[in-house]
Parts: C-alpha cells; sequence; structure tokens
C-alpha cells in the first residue's frame, strides 16, 4: 500500500515532536510525545486509584440515569482545554451511565477526520475506569470532580513549532497542559469519605477550519509537556 503524503507529512511532524521531546528529556525535563499515547497510570494515578473507597463494603444506593456531560466548545485553546479536562475528570457512578458514555463525550469533540480517533480512545481508556472497576465503584456511590489550577502552552510544544517544516503542523494546532487538583468522594460503611490527588496532563488540540477546536489527543497522565 502505498503512503499518502499527508501520511508521510504525519509521520515527519510526529518524529520532529519526538526529537524535540528526547532533546528537553536529556536536559532533566520529564515530557514525551503526542503519539506516545497514555500508558496505564500507577495506583494513585489510575481511573481504578481509591484509598478511600474499598470495593469490599456494602452496595450504594441504586443508579439512576443520567445524560453524559458535554465539552463546551470554544474558539480559545485554553478556554476549550479547560472545558475538555473539566469533562473528563468528572463523573459519578450513581448516575446510571458507564465510562463508554463519559469517553464518548470527548470522541464527540475528537478529531473530525477521524484519524486521530482510535488513538484518542486508548487515551481515554487510561484515565477512566474499567467498565468492572466503574461496577465496584459503584458500590460506594465514587464520584469524581476536578479543580484546574493552571494551564498554559507547553515550551515542547513551541519547540516543536519552531523545527516544523512547512504543513507539518495542522492548521490551528497547539497544546495545552494543565495542572490541578482531582477530588474523588464515596462512602464507606456508610459514611463518606474522600482524597484529593495532584494531576497534570496535556491536551493535544487543533482548529483548522477558525470555527471552535477539537482534540486530537491526551498526554499519559501525570506526565505532561512541560
Amino acid at each position: 500500500m502505498k503512503t499518502s503524503p499527508d501520511s508521510r507529512s504525519r509521520v515527519r511532524l510526529y518524529a520532529l515532536i519526538a526529537a524535540a521531546l528526547v532533546l528537553m528529556l536529556l536536559a532533566g525535563v520529564g515530557i514525551y510525545g503526542l503519539i506516545a499515547g497514555p500508558k496505564q497510570p500507577a495506583a494513585q494515578s489510575s481511573g481504578s486509584a481509591s484509598p478511600s473507597v474499598a470495593p469490599t463494603a456494602q452496595a450504594g444506593p441504586s443508579p439512576t440515569v443520567a445524560k453524559p456531560p458535554a465539552v463546551k466548545r470554544s474558539r480559545d485553546p485554553d478556554v476549550f482545554a479547560r472545558n475538555l479536562a473539566t469533562t473528563l475528570f468528572t463523573w459519578d457512578t450513581a448516575s446510571g451511565l458507564f465510562p463508554l458514555d463519559y469517553s464518548a463525550s470527548i470522541l464527540a469533540v475528537g478529531d473530525p477526520t477521524g484519524m486521530e480517533q482510535a488513538g484518542l480512545a486508548s487515551d481515554l481508556s487510561a484515565y477512566l475506569p474499567s467498565r468492572e472497576q466503574w461496577v465496584e465503584l459503584r458500590k460506594h456511590a465514587t464520584r469524581q470532580s476536578l479543580t484546574i489550577e493552571r494551564s498554559y502552552v507547553p515550551d515542547a510544544w513551541h519547540e516543536a513549532v519552531r523545527q516544523a517544516q512547512p504543513g507539518q503542523i495542522p492548521s490551528g494546532a497547539t497544546a495545552v497542559t494543565i495542572h490541578g487538583t482531582r477530588h474523588r468522594a464515596g462512602t464507606w460503611n456508610g459514611r463518606p469519605v474522600g482524597e484529593d490527588f495532584a494531576v497534570s496532563f496535556t491536551v493535544f488540540l487543533a482548529c483548522p477550519t477558525g470555527g471552535s477546536y477539537h482534540v486530537l489527543r491526551l498526554s499519559q497522565l501525570d506526565n505532561p509537556l512541560k
């Protein structure tokens, strides 16, 4: 099968970004590229993490079905990235929804060409609990939300743009790194419990038509571009 000019251009772009990130990594900055995708996070950063909500207590209240949240669109990349992050980290197991319902809200504002949708879906699986984990978390009426403390375009992205050849970076593409606090709450033996975790990640965005931004990919959780 022949490789299209667009595919070759995308390969060159990703190789360029990866090379820039390796240089920064060697300088002591822990970063990684867009195409790497997220690895399954470790204990506290994983969607399965819930030190305050154990999976063996008594079942919580019966869930009531609700509509999944929608990402508020925006022509401002920082505003859009914050809206997307808030939607991604806000869920409630007592809503009657499942992780796929929440990920569908993010995919709805994904790459309109469809080229990055499979990768984005894979990224989302590392941010949300699995269906099996969700069933256990539901027994404790576990819910989550996010407080955003800082967002910015990382230097690694500026460097990638500086080194890119004409046409290698999609029109209107950018990256926004977000730092915040994830709040996890639920019940344990009938008593309310909760715990907070610091989180950081990068949202890769594009806006080729001048309308609202859409999301291309997500970085590995807690390993953002800097």
